[in-house]
C-alpha cells in the first residue's frame, strides 16, 4: 500500500484571468481548504476549491470517499479530483482557465473530465506547453511507416477547463477527472 499526502499528490488549481491584471491563486494543498485568488484592480475575487476522492466498488455499487490528510492509495485505485470556483464578486469574471496536472505516480482515465458552464476541457501531452481536445502521438509501424494515433492515458499531463463565457456575479463553475494510481 502506498501512503501519500494530498500534497504529495500534486494536484494543483491553477487559476488564470488574463487581461485583467490578476495574479494566479494557488490553494493549499496540505488540507484542502479554500484559496482566494483576488486581482490587484480589486475587481473580481474567485474561491478556489480542490478535493480528492477515491473510488470505492463494493458488489458492482460504485460510491466516492473523500480523501483528507494521510491517505492510504494502492495501485489501480481510482481518484476523482473536482475543482471549483466560486465567484464572491458582484462582476462577471472573465476568460477563467483553471489548469490542473495529472499528478506524478497517476495516470488520466481517459474521457473522464467534465465541467459545468460549457467549458472547454483541452489536455497536454507535453507537460503544459500545449493544449489540444484529442491529443495524438506518432507511432513508428514495424514496416517503418508512421502514423498518428490517440495519446495514451499515460501520456497526459495536464488538464485545461476553459470557461469562455464570463463566470457570473456569486456563480460557481466545477470540473471533475479522474486518475488511476500506477
Amino acid at each position: 500500500m502506498k501512503r501519500v499526502s494530498i500534497a504529495s499528490i500534486g494536484a494543483i488549481a491553477l487559476l488564470t484571468i488574463p487581461f485583467i491584471g490578476a495574479i494566479p491563486g494557488i490553494p493549499s494543498m496540505w488540507d484542502m481548504g479554500e484559496a482566494i485568488a483576488q486581482n490587484t484592480k480589486n475587481q473580481g475575487q474567485l474561491q478556489l476549491r480542490l478535493e480528492a476522492e477515491k473510488k470505492i466498488l463494493k458488489q458492482e455499487k460504485v460510491t466516492w470517499q473523500a480523501l483528507q490528510g494521510q491517505a492510504v492509495v494502492q495501485p489501480g485505485d481510482v481518484l476523482r479530483y473536482t475543482v471549483a470556483g466560486e465567484n464572491k464578486s458582484d462582476r462577471a469574471v472573465k476568460n477563467l482557465t483553471l489548469n490542473q496536472p495529472i499528478p506524478k505516480g497517476m495516470q488520466y482515465v481517459l474521457k473522464s473530465a467534465t465541467a459545468t458552464s460549457n467549458a472547454k476541457i483541452t489536455y497536454s501531452i507535453d507537460s503544459a506547453r500545449t493544449f489540444v481536445e484529442n491529443p495524438t502521438i506518432q507511432v513508428k509501424l514495424p514496416n517503418g511507416k508512421v502514423e498518428t494515433k490517440p495519446a495514451p492515458a499515460t501520456a497526459y499531463t495536464h488538464i485545461r477547463m476553459n470557461f469562455n463565457a464570463s463566470v457570473p456575479a456569486k456563480a460557481i463553475v466545477k470540473g471533475t477527472y479522474e486518475v488511476q494510481v500506477r
